[in-house]
């Protein structure tokens, strides 16, 4: 299982929102590259990269820094955040990004995945699957969908969708654990790889979620405030590890 390091970019700064909210933040630091870079040089084998400023007010104040980031860094970037479009997602796939994770587009438009598949290969395609009270949630989490994440996520593989990152609202960002079910459902009704992502807090968290077969978990405040270390939970997640 993958452990992967999340580096979200909010006005050229690296944070941790509470619960998605922009005026909620757990902390906020300095050179987003430089955070990629030490979180590398603890083992990351991927960087989980978010621009927030996209995905919340469509502006494009982090594009050169995240240019700066997928150029820079030695491990593959995995991005997100107001990807609306196939060519949104291209540019970003040309610039050297490894995978693009859509939401609310391939939600609302599932032949989005279908036809980015069919040009760049499905293992560069992820489509992130917020869900909130057992739906999946769109736009920021504003709104709520009719779906449950399995239904979209059969949807979805069939479209062509290489992998999903199944968020679950209810505990992201509060440092209070996660909720296995959803994500074992998920993982059970789908084929295709499930990365988690949401309320990941302590080293039996990632024991719990290896267990049932995720591919990857995405962390993100627990490995900033110290309650997790990055070098040891890559080691817990290993095949090795006992």
């Amino acid at each position: 299982m993958m452990v992967i390091p999340a580096v979200d970019i909010k006005n050229k700064k690296c944070v941790q929102l509470i619960q998605g909210n922009p005026d909620k933040k757990h902390l906020e630091l300095d050179n987003p590259l430089e955070i990629a870079e030490k979180w590398i040089s603890k083992g990351a084998p991927m960087i989980h990269l978010v621009d927030l400023d996209k995905a919340i007010y469509q502006t494009n104040t982090n594009e050169e820094i995240i240019k700066e980031i997928i150029k820079s860094v030695s491990v593959p970037v995995q991005i997100g955040g107001g990807i609306r479009t196939v060519d949104d997602a291209l540019n970003l796939i040309n610039i050297g990004a490894e995978r693009v994770i859509l939401g609310t587009s391939a939600v609302e438009n599932p032949d989005i995945v279908e036809e980015l598949s069919k040009k760049v290969g499905k293992e560069k395609i992820m489509v992130a699957l917020d869900a909130k009270d057992g739906k999946v949630v769109i736009k920021g989490w504003k709104e709520k969908t009719e779906y449950s994440p399995v239904e979209i996520g059969k949807i979805l593989e069939e479209k062509g969708a290489g992998s999903i990152l199944f968020t679950n609202v209810d505990v992201e960002g509060l440092l209070k654990g996660i909720n296995i079910e959803p994500v074992k459902e998920l993982v059970d009704a789908l084929n295709i790889p499930i990365i988690a992502s949401g309320g990941i807090t302590t080293y039996d968290d990632l024991l719990k979620l290896k267990e049932i077969g995720v591919e990857g978990v995405v962390v993100g405040s627990a490995i900033y405030k110290n309650l997790i270390d990055l070098s040891e939970a890559i080691k817990i997640a290993g095949d090795d590890y006992e």
